[in-house]
């Protein structure tokens, strides 16, 4: 009899946590603005990329959202992520991207507010966050090779696809890095049937271009803002040889619960716009940039809707 009753109320206080849980984790998904202010704080999803963030928790992003907290009168906080797991940590979901599907896997805490390190909009990232209203920083995928290849840089036509094929022309039976489940990952650009390998690269993606100059490839997939960088820091043993992509473009990822967080920044990096200060952080954290997009930055950007 008691043993009937214990395993009857076991059962009993099984099913009410399981909804506490599902309570919480629904109240959790759905934080949006108020939720932001109420806490006192506004958490930043990054990952250590180019001068977006740095390993010293310091860059464009890390100072972008400095402001955006400010003006939200609430505490900034940063939150390390890495690029395996950064959508999980925003939406609460683990996801598998094959192509353009994504399939969750499991849920998983919520650690952030918002993402912000340079997050290029692809298709398979917006099942999953909403972007910023305006583009934050342009890019494009690019193949980087050692100096001493015999790879040579393209000239340009003037048309982006001519360029992309001659680019392509130039890969076949070569072996490059790539980075899957970003926006360097080769199949996004239909190079597997082209190169003789695509080596998936292990580190971060700061790591690629020295891994170039130190001989694990002859080449890989860089992004401007990640190119510019190595540029700087390497001057005289890489080279950009030319696209594999369109032009692409940054903004910052929101939950698709937080529609009201998503408003504020726009309303946000609007004014910062208008003051002439975002510019002013470009200058300082991506100064090359000018020299291949001298008109982004002087009106406003493109939009991401």
């Amino acid at each position: 009899m008691d043993k009937k009753l214990n395993l009857k109320t076991f059962l009993v206080l099984l099913v009410i946590f399981s909804f506490l849980g599902i309570g919480i984790c629904v109240r959790q998904a759905r934080a949006d603005l108020d939720e932001v202010r109420k806490t006192g704080q506004l958490r930043h999803l990054g990952i250590p990329y180019a001068n977006f963030v740095t390993t010293g928790d310091y860059g464009l992003s890390v100072e972008l959202m400095q402001k955006f907290a400010y003006w939200l009168g609430v505490k900034y906080v940063y939150v390390p992520s890495e690029w395996s797991r950064v959508f999980a940590d925003l939406t609460g979901e683990q996801v598998r991207v094959n192509g353009s599907e994504v399939e969750v896997l499991a849920r998983t805490p919520i650690k952030g507010d918002l993402i912000d390190n340079g997050l290029t909009v692809l298709d398979w990232r917006r099942r999953l966050v909403d972007y910023s209203r305006q583009a934050t920083f342009p890019t494009q995928v690019w193949v980087v090779a050692r100096i001493d290849s015999n790879l040579r840089p393209i000239s340009p036509s003037g048309s982006t696809s001519a360029d992309i094929e001659q680019v392509k022309k130039q890969l076949k039976n070569r072996v490059i890095l790539h980075k899957p489940s970003t926006c360097l990952d080769a199949s996004l650009y239909q190079l597997g049937d082209i190169c003789r390998e695509c080596l998936v690269f292990p580190g971060s993606l700061n790591d690629l271009a020295p891994a170039v100059i130190n001989g694990e490839a002859e080449a890989t997939l860089l992004d401007v803002p990640d190119a510019l960088v190595a540029l700087g820091k390497w001057p005289g043993k890489i080279k950009i040889i030319g696209p594999v992509s369109e032009p692409q473009r940054m903004g910052v990822g929101f939950p698709k619960t937080s529609p009201q967080l998503r408003a504020a920044f726009d309303d946000f990096f609007a004014a910062l716009q208008k003051t002439g200060d975002y510019e002013l952080l470009i200058k300082k954290y991506y100064p090359a940039v000018y020299d291949f997009y001298p008109d982004f930055f002087k009106s406003t950007p493109p939009s991401l809707q």
